[in-house]
């Protein structure tokens, strides 16, 4: 069986790389796109991703049929998952072993949230923090840094920090004609 750092010395093949071509001036960005509908009677959400698909469902207390995780367990599984990945790249990148490494993302969300006696309760997940759980041989004063280069690095904390405006739009889709109009503008009966 193959172990972690096995993987660590693959993983740092490629970041060295990717780093080569950014330096090089070769590197671009990619354009990121996902894609969700909602389905049947079921209501539950289709995401999907380049070739993957995730779905995303309500426990039963909001008419959910928990045939997934909902939306704010997804990101902290999102934030988890960014997490664990730049652990793995600063790890490879400095060359720090890793026996093994797990995240563990832990947040609050309300109910409550706007409701009388609780106008002030965030509706958005809240009192976010995650726990790393490593095994590695490295010295305390290694995984300090590794763990400062992953605070420093990781796109979705990052993101979660230090939000910034999301563009949105509504097109209003005409399903006899099967075009779609932007949001104000006339629909044909």
């Amino acid at each position: 069986m193959s172990h972690l750092n096995d993987y660590l010395a693959e993983k740092r093949a490629a970041v060295l790389a990717r780093n080569a071509a950014v330096e090089a001036g070769t590197a671009q960005p990619a354009q990121l796109k996902a894609r969700v509908s909602a389905e049947g009677r079921s209501g539950v959400r289709r995401l999907r991703i380049r070739d993957h698909q995730v779905i995303s469902d309500s426990p039963p207390d909001f008419a959910g049929y928990n045939l997934g995780p909902s939306s704010p367990e997804l990101q902290l599984g999102v934030l988890g998952t960014c997490v664990t990945h730049i652990f793995l790249i600063q790890a490879a990148e400095r060359q720090v072993p890793l026996e093994s490494l797990e995240v563990e993302v832990t947040g609050l969300i309300d109910p409550r949230a706007g409701k009388p006696g609780h106008e002030q309760t965030p509706i958005w997940p809240h009192l976010i923090g995650y726990t790393v759980h490593i095994d590695s041989p490295a010295s305390r004063e290694e995984i300090d840094a590794l763990f400062e280069a992953v605070e420093r690095n990781c796109p979705i904390l990052n993101l979660l920090r230090h939000p910034q405006t999301i563009r949105a739009e509504v097109r209003l889709v005409d399903s006899k004609a099967n075009s779609s109009v932007k949001a104000g503008d006339a629909v044909a009966a």
